[in-house]
């Protein structure tokens, strides 16, 4: 049991205890994450747009997942070498141990507004590392004068750590109840005057396939840097308004509660998108109205931008016109007639109709300083991507979908296209580099929301390929340039190859 693997079961056995003794003690204090999602998010905060954006193209909601089991599985890793390189060495896994402590407390240190007693889970984490390597190796040293059989009593430390690391992580998870208080508090909220309407007459096309015109929460894209979403009991949150304002203001939940009500149908999309992707979804929204907040809080002459900052520290820039036209941006805590879900940004968010996410779309939502672009720079910005984003104009086809084998003679074909804040005139469909058939649009009152569209084709037996573009309001034609997501938006018309027989 004097084996490499021995001293390896050690170190691995001592990180989870330290660990899982790290894990009760953020429980036990209400903080947001631990060790392994403070390190993980520190990744994300350093890695670069360019591998984030190709990161969420390849994995797309899965990538917060695999980001934290990837650094546990390292983690995990340099435990059991931190055991093997203590049995030449008794310094060097003590080092190791220490070396990884100091990383976690960098990581959760450099959050934004990290909380001072965010060390503590750290250093009784570091500590549980290193009484339990110790206990665990000794055994496993050289004891010439040993009184009991040493491999009988690594076995039973070993276990004994094991068992208790499990039982403190379950204490940990059940001590970790304050965002399940809140989410508890969110189900029992009642917003008066919030309004759970039916999609509008009209909106649909009647074709199996193309997505839902409204979407569920439970179904609704979710792209943001948080992998533990702040949990905010409503009575703890609020939002500061100030800078190049006459007046800051100050609200609470209670008082944006009071405010008058405003409620729309939108769609939101993710810059990152790819031509033809999901990142986009369509809800109903509940808020109040950003355009009377700033004109009451008295915006100063040379204003143009407005800094959104996160409860997280996510910051993001949106262009102060945008928050004060006629467009309907709000601050919003409802969707879909219910309180907001903590993970799209309970219990206050910010939705603009037009912009992109990375320039609009501020969950969990703090902090709104009215400055000018110049005067800083956010989130994306820093990692590459264009100082502001208004949604391009852009289509999808939902039927057939790529690959698809269909009947020969007449197919019905249908997607969805989209530009909020300006509106779709008509959808048009090439089959095989033919002439340009307009296709059927559903009703087009709304302007800030997806529409569906669909067409007869006639198509004979063999291979095909289908693209869609779409025209908007202003008359613009989707553009045929293919770009990706990056800087601002991807383009170019979705073409899709099927198989008719």
């Amino acid at each position: 049991m004097r084996n490499r693997w021995s001293w390896a079961l050690a170190g691995l056995l001592a990180g989870l205890g330290g660990l899982a003794t790290s894990y009760l003690t953020a429980a036990w204090l209400g903080l947001r994450g631990n060790p392994v999602t403070d390190v993980a998010e520190l990744v994300i905060r350093l890695t670069p747009g360019a591998v984030a954006e190709d990161a969420i193209s390849a994995v797309g909601h899965k990538d917060k997942p695999l980001l934290v089991t990837g650094v546990l599985v390292v983690v995990l890793l340099l435990f059991a070498l931190f055991g093997v390189l203590a049995r030449r060495w008794p310094g060097a896994g003590i080092a190791g141990f220490v070396v990884l402590g100091v990383v976690g407390l960098i990581a959760n240190q450099s959050q934004f507004g990290a909380p001072a007693t965010g060390i503590l889970p750290i250093l009784v984490g570091v500590l549980t590392w290193l009484g339990c390597l110790a206990l665990l190796t000794a055994p496993l040293r050289p004891q010439p004068f040993a009184e009991s059989d040493p491999q009988r009593r690594f076995l039973l430390t070993a276990t004994g750590v094991g068992v208790g690391s499990l039982v403190l992580g379950g204490v940990g998870f059940k001590a970790g109840g304050h965002r399940r208080a809140v989410d508890s508090a969110r189900k029992a909220l009642e917003l008066p005057g919030v309004t759970s309407p039916r999609p509008p007459a009209g909106v649909t096309v009647g074709l199996d396939g193309v997505t839902s015109w409204q979407t569920s929460a439970s179904r609704f894209y979710r792209i943001d840097t948080a992998l533990v979403p702040p949990a905010i009991s409503p009575d703890d949150w609020s939002v500061r308004i100030h800078g190049m304002v006459d007046h800051e203001i100050t609200l609470s939940y209670d008082d944006l509660l009071a405010r008058p009500r405003h409620e729309l149908w939108l769609t939101l999309n993710c810059v990152s998108n790819e031509v033809g992707g999901n990142l986009i979804s369509n809800a109903w929204w509940s808020g109040v109205l950003l355009k009377d907040m700033l004109e009451q809080a008295g915006v100063r002459s040379g204003a143009d931008a407005v800094k959104q900052t996160s409860d997280d520290g996510w910051t993001c820039g949106t262009p102060l016109s945008a928050l004060t036209d006629d467009r309907g941006a709000m601050l919003a805590f409802a969707m879909n007639g219910d309180p907001l879900p903590i993970e799209h940004g309970f219990p206050v968010r910010t939705v603009v109709p037009g912009l992109y996410g990375y320039v609009s779309a501020c969950k969990w939502v703090r902090d709104i300083e009215v400055t000018t672009f110049d005067s800083f720079t956010a989130y994306w910005t820093d990692r590459g991507w264009s100082e502001q984003g208004p949604v391009k104009l852009a289509s999808r086809i939902d039927v057939p979908h790529n690959g698809a084998h269909v009947d020969a003679g007449t197919l019905r074909v249908g997607g969805l296209a989209w530009q909020q804040n300006t509106g779709i005139r008509g959808v048009q469909v090439q089959l095989d580099g033919s002439a340009w058939q307009d296709a059927t649009l559903s009703a087009r009152t709304l302007t800030d929301t997806w529409v569906q569209w669909t067409a007869p084709l006639d198509v004979s037996p063999g291979s095909h390929q289908l693209r869609v573009r779409a025209v908007n309001e202003d008359g613009q034609v989707q553009t045929s340039v293919r770009a990706a997501p990056a800087p601002n938006g991807s383009s170019g018309w979705h073409t899709i190859s099927f198989q008719a027989g």
